[in-house]
């Protein structure tokens, strides 16, 4: 289904990574969607969760669409106040990594991201939920969510993506596994865990598929289980997931499923589409269709069913 000149509020991160060029950006974008007959309005967010209540007051006006233009983080705030409301999610990509936005196929040029909505469809997708907060992309425990922990956010608009590497690098020599108590749909699984990925999309970090069998509308989240000891053995599990080779590989576990709960005598951290959220012990689940996005055309279409 097409929108016909939608009412659409476009909510933006002033400090994510574009500076003092962002109005200016965003400006193209406006242009290009009131030529085409959209009611555009662009509107900054003023403090951490700002988003997600101008997101839940607009759907509650009745906006078509709130378009998140900032990172990941960003977007997580925005569908944190959508979810289960007839207004759609739409993104453009200012931020460090713009996993979504990679997902949708969007350029990272705001013009033509801008062009390509104009043949975007709304579609009903999945979402997570981390304790109390939904999540579009993936929940993280462990390794990744350490590192996460330990991101400044001025060293992150410094080096961008290349902070995690940094931080992941550093995290990894003193990383070891935790014996975690992990329930997956009833399902009792143990061991000592480095990383759980608990995915509704495919893309990790932009550029690997740690649920690389993720569809965002079949109702299910994807969770990929590392086990180890430390991460000096990360390379070969990391090798087993990239080749597919899940059933292979003991110490990495993959599954479908509804819900997921991770307890343990030790407490892991958990991130959520790349910010911090707290700590184990933690349920997770799928909240099916509930949150209306708007695809474009060129969208991987492998994350739909």
């Amino acid at each position: 289904m097409l929108l016909s000149q939608p009412r659409v509020l476009i909510l933006f991160n002033p400090t994510a990574g574009q500076g003092s060029n962002m109005i200016s950006t965003l400006q193209q974008a406006v242009d290009i969607w009131q030529n085409d007959g959209w009611q555009v309005e662009l509107r900054p967010t003023k403090t951490a969760g700002d988003a997600t209540t101008q997101a839940r007051l607009a759907a509650v006006d009745g906006y078509d669409v709130v378009v998140a233009a900032g990172g990941d983080g960003t977007v997580n705030e925005v569908i944190n106040g959508l979810v289960g409301t007839r207004t759609a999610l739409a993104v453009l990509p200012i931020g460090t990594v713009n996993i979504w936005a990679r997902e949708m196929g969007l350029s990272m040029d705001i013009r033509r991201a801008a062009k390509t909505f104009l043949q975007a469809k709304l579609e009903q997708v999945d979402v997570g939920k981390a304790g109390d907060r939904y999540f579009l992309l993936m929940a993280g425990i462990g390794f990744d969510a350490a590192v996460t922990a330990k991101i400044n956010s001025q060293e992150k608009k410094r080096l961008g993506v290349f902070v995690y590497m940094k931080q992941a690098l550093q995290t990894s020599w003193s990383f070891r596994g935790i014996k975690a108590h992990i329930r997956i749909d009833g399902k009792k699984v143990r061991g000592r865990v480095l990383m759980v990925v608990i995915g509704n999309s495919q893309l990790y970090g932009g550029v690997v598929k740690l649920t690389a069998n993720a569809v965002v509308n079949d109702g299910l989240l994807d969770v990929c289980v590392i086990k180890g000891r430390s991460m000096l053995a990360a390379p070969l599990r990391l090798l087993s997931i990239f080749t597919r080779r899940y059933n292979t590989d003991p110490t990495v576990e993959y599954y479908n499923a509804r819900r997921v709960k991770i307890q343990g005598k030790e407490s892991l951290p958990v991130q959520v589409d790349g910010d911090y959220l707290g700590r184990t012990p933690m349920s997770f689940e799928v909240l099916p269709g509930g949150l209306w996005v708007l695809v474009p055309p060129n969208a991987e279409r492998s994350l739909w069913k």
